[in-house]
């Protein structure tokens, strides 16, 4: 039996991390950032998507383990992020975002309650210790994000 490793710095792997914004960001602050991101992740084969609602930070990013590995430091010590944590980190298959470097969304305020079972933050799972309630949730929220984009 012939054994093919694969090497750790091209597994493909996926995290998802929340993150909270040290000053409140505006559009054409998004827009720089997006930009910046986009070639970026295009250069080292990073796929994923943004969210960003009311000083909080969502953001998926997959691709090749260390050059995700090594994006998730600079953003850690980026001073435009605080409180930074880790949702999820696995190595998937297949990549869930392979046509966007960085898909983004804006998301609004709601102007009032959530319908029953909507979920309208991720306050709860970012002090969450049920993995796979995390995953589900995440999950939901790329699915939900690919049919918006595809619409």
């Amino acid at each position: 039996m012939t054994r093919h490793p694969e090497h750790e710095e091209s597994r493909l792997y996926s995290l998802v991390y929340s993150s909270a914004a040290a000053a409140p960001f505006d559009d054409d602050q998004l827009a720089a950032l997006l930009t910046q991101c986009r070639a970026e992740n295009s250069r080292n084969g990073i796929t994923g998507m943004l969210l960003y609602r009311g000083g909080r930070f969502v953001q998926f990013l997959e691709g090749p383990e260390q050059n995700v590995r090594g994006l998730l430091e600079r953003i850690a010590a980026d001073p435009r992020h605080t409180d930074l944590r880790v949702m999820i980190d696995s190595h998937p298959r297949v990549r869930q975002f392979a046509e966007w470097t960085m898909g983004y969304e804006p998301m609004s305020e709601p102007d009032g309650p959530a319908p029953a079972g909507f979920r309208d933050t991720f306050d709860d799972l970012e002090q969450a210790d049920d993995d796979d309630r995390v995953l589900r949730a995440t999950r939901e929220l790329s699915l939900w994000f690919r049919v918006r984009a595809a619409t």
